[in-house]
C-alpha cells in the first residue's frame, strides 16, 4: 500500500516538476497575477467557474480573493458563478446546462472584469460558451486546463495548462496555481 502512496505523491511532483521548467506557463502565470492585480486595483471583479471538482476550486479559489488569504483586509469582489442553486437549476431546466455561465456573465460581467474558467480537458462547453460571453462583454479570460488545452487553448486571453493528462494530478496543480495567484495578487493590491 505505501508504495501506491509514494507513487501517486511523486506523480503529483512530477507534475510541479515540469511547471517550474515551463517558461511559456510560468509567463502566464505572471500574466494573470498582473490581469487580476489590474482589475482589483480599478475595481472590477473576478469570477470563476468549473464542473465537478473544477466548480469546487473555483468556489475555493473566489473564497480566497472575498475572504482572505494571508492578510487581514478589505473583501475583493470575486465569485464562483455556481453558487446559486435556484439560478443554476432555472437556467439548466429552461435553456441548456451549456449556457449556465455564460447568461449570468450576459448579466454581470463588465468590461475589465475577468473570468477564470477550470477545465481539465478544456472542452467544456459551458465554460466555452462563458469566455465567449466574458469577451463579448469586454472581459478577459482566464483558462485552467490540462496540458493540451482543449478548446479553451484557441479563446482563453491567457491559458494555465498544467503538463498533464491525468485529472487528479491538473487538479492538484490547479489549486497550487491558484494559491500563488492569490497570494501575490494580495501582496499586489495590499503591499
Amino acid at each position: 500500500m505505501q508504495n501506491r502512496f509514494l507513487a501517486i505523491i511523486n506523480a503529483s511532483i512530477q507534475v510541479k516538476q515540469q511547471i517550474l521548467q515551463n517558461e511559456q506557463l510560468l509567463q502566464q502565470l505572471q500574466n494573470a497575477v498582473e490581469v487580476i492585480t489590474d482589475a482589483f486595483k480599478k475595481g472590477n471583479k473576478v469570477l470563476f467557474c468549473g464542473n465537478g471538482g473544477s466548480a469546487a476550486d473555483a468556489q475555493h479559489l473566489a473564497a480566497e480573493f472575498s475572504g482572505r488569504f494571508y492578510k487581514n483586509r478589505k473583501a475583493l469582489p470575486s465569485e464562483a458563478l455556481h453558487c446559486n442553486t435556484s439560478y443554476l437549476t432555472a437556467v439548466a431546466n429552461d435553456y441548456s446546462y451549456d449556457v449556465i455561465y455564460a447568461r449570468i456573465i450576459e448579466g454581470t460581467g463588465v468590461k475589465g472584469d475577468v473570468l477564470v474558467g477550470l477545465s481539465t480537458s478544456g472542452n467544456s462547453p459551458n465554460i466555452l460558451k462563458a469566455f465567449e460571453a466574458a469577451h463579448q462583454n469586454g472581459m478577459i479570460t482566464i483558462g485552467f486546463t490540462g496540458s493540451s488545452g482543449g478548446k479553451m487553448k484557441d479563446c482563453s486571453d491567457i491559458l494555465l495548462n498544467v503538463p498533464s493528462t491525468d485529472t487528479p494530478r491538473i487538479q492538484e496543480s490547479h489549486i497550487m496555481l491558484g494559491h500563488i495567484i492569490c497570494e501575490l495578487v494580495e501582496e499586489n493590491v495590499f503591499g
